[in-house]
């Protein structure tokens, strides 16, 4: 990247590529409260998520503004956090809190993305398999689809998105014009959540002390900071598809598949079926999705686990390669990839089908343009890191 190159990504104005949506009469309100006032506000909002009655939005809202603010203590975030996932949050609490989470985050604009989507699992499923959603995201970009990658370190996984980036070579000291840079250029840019989402670092210390999934789970996938519209949301239980279906509507999105295994993943699975809730065109329909669907035989998930970023990384090399070979867990890999890298070329809109995006996804595996982007992405990063 040339030094004028660099200074076109840095002049571009703030006003136009980043936002702050602070909704700021609510955190002002927020901000002006007394902490006997605060207190008083989450402990009744505690009490009702005890008794497993449902907050309504605004009170919601309220209480996830203090979270993201600093005004609440760990023990109390802890309690509510635990007491939600309890009781089930409601489709109206994660709205609220997803709403409340957008308000607070450093948004990006991407300019003349037709295609713009992103693949994102909630975690939480308890499987350690290499990272799924982050290969996929590469062989979707391959594909053509515009991929605002949104994702953090492991939290209840070895292998995070963003672990497994680093180790790949792509940099996260990015600012978040230059992850939009790296959309607009590469056709692909991750959207470290800390460099976007400051005020998660009040709730993150409880979060590691869980080592449990909470709603925040839930949240990262629903607060992409660049707007995304087009989404494959990958859930730990197929109960949350549809729920998580109607949240994604209330917030706007076109199109949406929200995909949860049966044997427990937050991805679609190889080896079973997998329950789909589908947003387009304003409407949901909710089905069964089996490997065969799209052309690919089911198997077991048997050599598809890692230890670390590191194996993650090999499988994945090796998987994206397109290199003949026998060798069955980059078999297995391969398959999986294309199962979930089809369904977000579906979304974005450069698929008509899901089989077909399957089909076009196999297409850049084979011939490795999709191992050639990793590559690319990294140096286009280390780039504008360095240059930062």
């Amino acid at each position: 990247m040339t030094t004028a190159n660099l200074q076109d990504v840095q002049d571009k104005t703030t006003a136009e590529t980043i936002t702050k949506n602070t909704t700021k009469d609510t955190t002002k309100n927020i901000a002006q409260l007394s902490d006997e006032q605060v207190h008083k506000l989450l402990t009744s909002a505690l009490d009702r998520i005890f008794q497993h009655i449902d907050l309504t939005f605004d009170e919601m809202h309220q209480v996830m503004l203090i979270i993201m603010q600093g005004k609440c203590s760990n023990a109390m975030m802890g309690a509510i956090l635990t007491g939600l996932r309890m009781k089930g949050e409601s489709i109206d609490e994660i709205t609220a809190a997803a709403s409340a989470m957008r308000d607070l985050a450093a948004n990006i604009v991407p300019n003349a993305c037709d295609y713009l989507v992103d693949i994102v699992g909630t975690g939480g499923d308890g499987a350690n398999l290499f990272n799924v959603s982050t290969a996929s995201a590469l062989v979707a970009a391959a594909a053509g689809a515009q991929v605002a990658k949104h994702g953090n370190r492991g939290v209840s996984t070895r292998s995070g998105s963003s672990d497994l980036l680093e180790q790949a070579g792509i940099s996260l000291a990015l600012t978040p014009l230059q992850a939009l840079d790296c959309i607009e250029n590469q056709g692909i840019g991750f959207l470290f959540a800390p460099n976007h989402h400051s005020a998660m670092r009040y709730a993150n210390p409880v979060r590691r002390e869980l080592k449990a999934r909470t709603i925040f789970n839930i949240l990262g996938p629903l607060t992409n900071p660049a707007g995304v519209p087009n989404l494959v949301i990958g859930v730990f239980t197929p109960q949350l598809c549809e729920p998580l279906a109607k949240v994604m509507k209330n917030l706007g999105a076109r199109h949406v598949m929200v995909v949860g295994a049966k044997d427990g993943l937050d991805e679609i699975s190889l080896a079973t079926s997998t329950t789909v809730a589908e947003l387009k065109d304003g409407k949901i329909s909710v089905y069964e999705l089996m490997p065969e669907d799209a052309g690919i035989e089911s198997q077991t998930l048997i050599g598809l686990d890692v230890d670390s970023p590191e194996q993650s990384l090999k499988l994945i090399r090796a998987a994206l390669s397109g290199s003949n070979t026998t060798e069955r867990s980059v078999l297995k890999a391969r398959d999986m990839i294309a199962l979930n890298a089809g369904a977000a070329i579906y979304t974005s809109g450069i698929a008509s089908t899901y089989a077909d995006g399957v089909s076009q996804a196999q297409a850049v595996i084979q011939d490795g343009s999709a191992l050639i982007k990793l590559e690319s992405l990294a140096n286009y990063t280390q780039e504008l890191a360095a240059g930062a």
